[in-house]
């Protein structure tokens, strides 16, 4: 049986516009300029919502911030949606070895009588605003080389710029297309607003049973003190 023998669909957020337009009843001879600016818009409002959804695990970077003694907090990208892991890295000659870090509170972090007290980090407290930035306790103190973190990233911008394709993986475009669709039935076939929910739902709801890590996981009660 002959196979194509390539994976390299990756269609254009035009090419996604005109499908999803079609799905809604709007030929593509039909489409305006306004039609292909409530799509751009729609679509990136929708990439907004799935960062709020979940971790996608295609957007998880590792980050490298060099520290500095008796500093406390360290810049943050914007871009940055959450914080996932985060591990100090100290050097020894050619041997580096990393430790585990834990996330506080905003007010665990607060009810620190010191926070410049110098030592070996063991939490951190994300500070999430718009210019974000991680606050590190014990602060810094020179012994250690590097703050790595795991984080999760926006979506970057869809554009309608010629062949541009989105930033997602192709599993997921089906999901896209849907969610586009019903969110530009809101405004161009309200009638058929009610058909796309659960095709836009379902789709999206397959698409995420695959954005999970496959790593087993086992949960355990502290039962120490019982035998003390």
């Amino acid at each position: 049986m002959a196979t194509s023998g390539t994976y390299t669909f990756d269609p254009s957020l035009g090419e996604l516009t005109v499908y999803a337009y079609q799905l809604i009843g709007v030929r593509p001879t039909a489409l305006l300029q306004e039609h292909i600016d409530a799509s751009r818009l729609a679509t990136n409002l929708m990439f907004t919502r799935w960062s709020n959804e979940g971790v996608n695990l295609w957007q998880v970077t590792l980050t490298s911030v060099p520290l500095v003694q008796g500093t406390l907090n360290y810049s943050v990208p914007s871009n940055v949606v959450v914080i996932l892991d985060a591990y100090i890295t100290t050097t020894n000659g050619t041997t580096n070895t990393d430790r585990i870090i834990l996330p506080i509170s905003r007010t665990e972090y607060a009810s620190y009588p010191n926070k410049a007290q110098q030592g070996f980090p063991t939490t951190y407290w994300f500070d999430r605003l718009l210019s974000p930035s991680i606050y590190l306790w014990p602060v810094p103190d020179g012994g250690e080389t590097t703050l790595n973190y795991y984080s999760v990233l926006r979506i970057q911008d869809a554009n309608m710029n010629g062949t541009e394709a989105l930033d997602i993986p192709a599993i997921w475009l089906e999901a896209m297309v849907y969610g586009l669709a019903f969110r530009l039935a809101q405004i161009w076939s309200p009638d058929k607003v009610a058909m796309l929910k659960p095709m836009a739902d379902e789709s999206y709801q397959i698409a995420a049973a695959q954005n999970i890590e496959t790593a087993q996981q086992y949960i355990s009660p502290q039962i120490t003190s019982y035998f003390r």
